[in-house]
């Protein structure tokens, strides 16, 4: 954050910079900055700064080029490219010269509290969890320190609450999606859905299949995390610092995915058939497993499963290409001062992102739902993946395969939002740097 909070300043909960400054600045803990504070702090970050431009400056010529970027954060366990160093570089380097000298290094940092290279290495990695209801986002890249300190589930711990009151948010918004999903073909519009959902069961009524929705979380960003460590170590090997280039991180991903949606599918059908529950039909989770596993057998806990794993497949790598190529875009165009777009541009790119990742995937989505939710003790033929696909085509045309597409993307941008508020409060609670 650049921007000062007001008036949490006061009592010290604000992190802008200047707060930041005058927090460590005010050796006389009178709540004040004079300007022998200031000057004497000015001094001492100074010499901070010499020291890591010195660290930096590997055959001592006096200037910082990429490959010297390079190597000091690859010894800090951050891999980088030469194209990404070469960013870090020109969001510095004033004149031009692709490198940087003392000048230019010291005034891009002397207004930043940032105190050894840890810090620097961390603010130009720059990460962010964000969690809008879909779970097919590639997990973000940890060093073999942060996994050692604990910062790991930390964040895990911050990007799953942060996840549980999103969902929770927008649950309305994701329960008329599956709805449409299902019912959509016998004429129900949006707000006709909604008013029907509410006269059926009450206002309470907006809200079922949270419950699981929520709880699922946790445990599929877990296994989800492990396996993309284990797939990255398979790519890349052993090797400290490794990170992936994105279609790398694409394979990855995608295969982490695939891995966290078998295990934790089961629940995934839960979740559908509670969402679309009458008053009365179940009289809680267990109580629906129970039924299934009785009415339906083992088998029914993962109807759907074949187009939800090809649906990763469409959705992660356009979701991380088209994430990555806005934001690069942005960095080279625009990024004056800083390698860090910046909160607004990061929440915009993944926006548009997941966007055009849902737009791939969804005809795919509404397949799995409508697989998840037919009950084989209701007498309708159970169709299959691509019965289903010439059944919605046949009966809807193309446009069926895009039902409740209108509150899947009405739920994006408050998701995102929310989302992003609570992860940046769970950091902070969590003790885990922004």
């Amino acid at each position: 954050d650049t921007m000062c909070h007001g008036y949490v300043c006061a009592v010290g909960l604000c992190d802008c910079l200047s707060c930041a400054i005058v927090r460590m600045s005010d050796t006389n803990h009178d709540g004040q900055l004079d300007f022998e504070e200031f000057t004497q702090y000015l001094r001492t970050h100074e010499k901070e700064l010499r020291l890591m431009f010195r660290s930096l400056d590997r055959n001592n010529d006096g200037h910082i080029d990429v490959g010297e970027i390079q190597l000091s954060l690859r010894s800090l366990g951050v891999n980088v490219s030469t194209e990404q160093a070469s960013r870090i570089l020109q969001s510095i380097d004033r004149d031009g010269t692709m490198t940087i000298d003392w000048n230019e290094w010291r005034d891009h940092f002397l207004f930043n509290p940032l105190h050894n290279m840890e810090d620097i290495a961390h603010y130009w990695k720059h990460s962010l969890m964000l969690d809008i209801g879909e779970q097919l986002t590639v997990p973000d890249e940890f060093s073999e320190k942060e996994r050692r300190s604990g910062v790991v589930w930390r964040q895990l711990v911050a990007g799953a609450m942060a996840g549980a009151v999103s969902r929770t948010g927008t649950a309305p918004l994701d329960r008329l999606k599956v709805f449409l999903q299902v019912h959509g073909s016998s004429g129900v519009s949006l707000f006709g859905g909604l008013r029907g959902m509410v006269q059926e069961g009450g206002l309470r009524s907006l809200w079922r299949g949270n419950g699981i929705n929520v709880l699922k979380i946790a445990p599929e960003s877990a296994i989800k995390f492990m396996a993309y460590e284990q797939i990255k170590w398979l790519i890349r090997g052993s090797k400290e610092g490794g990170s992936l280039r994105v279609q790398e991180r694409f394979i990855a991903g995608s295969l982490a995915g695939a891995t966290a949606q078998t295990i934790i599918y089961p629940m995934e059908v839960l979740k559908t058939r509670l969402t679309l529950r009458k008053t009365g039909q179940y009289s809680g989770m267990a109580d629906c497993a129970k039924q299934i596993l009785r009415k339906e057998g083992v088998r029914a806990f993962y109807k759907g499963y074949v187009p939800n794993t090809l649906g990763i497949i469409p959705y992660a790598g356009i979701d991380l290409a088209v994430y990555e190529t806005l934001k690069n875009a942005w960095l080279q165009r625009y990024c004056m001062g800083s390698a860090d777009p910046g909160v607004l541009v990061l929440l915009g790119c993944g926006t548009v992102s997941s966007t055009c990742g849902q737009l791939a995937s969804y005809p795919l989505a509404l397949i799995r739902t409508r697989m998840q939710a037919q009950a084989s003790a209701d007498g309708a033929p159970q169709l299959s993946m691509v019965g289903q696909f010439k059944h919605i085509v046949s009966h809807e045309g193309v446009p069926g395969l895009y039902r409740g597409i209108a509150p899947n993307f009405l739920k994006v941008i408050p998701a995102v939002s929310i989302s992003y508020v609570v992860y940046e409060h769970m950091k902070k609670a969590l003790g885990v740097g922004s």
